[in-house]
């Protein structure tokens, strides 16, 4: 019996493969757990589609983020906190900041946890964070605090 694979089955094999199994171990164990699907005609057609729609679904996130990544580039971002008495900030400045401002003056959305800062943000200046956008895209933005 031939089974396409749903999951990944150890000893067997990965997620998408077609493989040649004894009719029990098929019908009563891959089948019954949801771990396989008999592989019909019909069944292999309506995984290839689905597989040509994810790629293509990816293709076109991919699309999306690389707009996005020349947008970030081009940006300045502008945050303006209060400074204590010698001229420092009260606090650094959150993640959760940098993407509000981002969504405030911008109308870019990013996740808050996508935003990657090598060190603390604590005085005025202008600073260089990364963002990851995902699929291994990492996308620079400069950040400019300005006190009040």
């Amino acid at each position: 019996m031939k089974v396409l694979l749903t999951k990944d089955v150890k000893g067997l094999g990965k997620a998408g493969e077609v493989k040649e199994v004894k009719d029990g171990y098929g019908k009563n164990f891959l089948i019954g757990k949801g771990l396989a699907l008999h592989a019909t005609n019909e069944v292999m057609r309506k995984y290839e589609a689905n597989q040509k729609k994810k790629a293509e679904d990816e293709a076109a996130e991919m699309e999306r983020l690389k707009e996005v990544e020349k947008q970030l580039g081009k940006i300045e971002l502008k945050v303006k906190r209060k400074l204590g008495a010698n001229g420092s900030l009260f606090g650094a400045v959150t993640k959760d900041e940098i993407a509000h401002e981002l969504l405030e003056q911008h109308k870019i959305e990013i996740d808050k946890k996508t935003i990657e800062i090598k060190n603390a943000i604590k005085a005025t200046g202008v600073f260089d964070i990364t963002i990851k956008l995902g699929h291994g895209i990492h996308a620079p933005l400069k950040l400019e605090i300005i006190g009040e």
